[in-house]
């Protein structure tokens, strides 16, 4: 029994179309913002996130093979 369900690929791309406009648009804003890592940071949360799982109880578990 799986406690998250993984998205339909309609649905990932297009959050990572949104990504990809957003991250465009903000482009020139972000430039001269000094926080432009955190903006990004969360972009690529975004792009990365296929389920409802969190993203990073989705890394640490991919991540578990690496040292075993």
């Amino acid at each position: 029994m799986s406690l998250y369900q993984s998205w339909p690929l309609h649905r990932i791309l297009l959050r990572r179309a949104g990504v990809i406009i957003i991250g465009t648009l903000a482009l020139p804003v972000m430039l001269f913002w000094k926080d432009r890592a955190r903006f990004y940071s969360y972009l690529h949360r975004i792009w990365m996130k296929t389920s409802d799982k969190p993203v990073w109880l989705a890394h640490a578990e991919s991540a578990a093979g690496d040292f075993y």
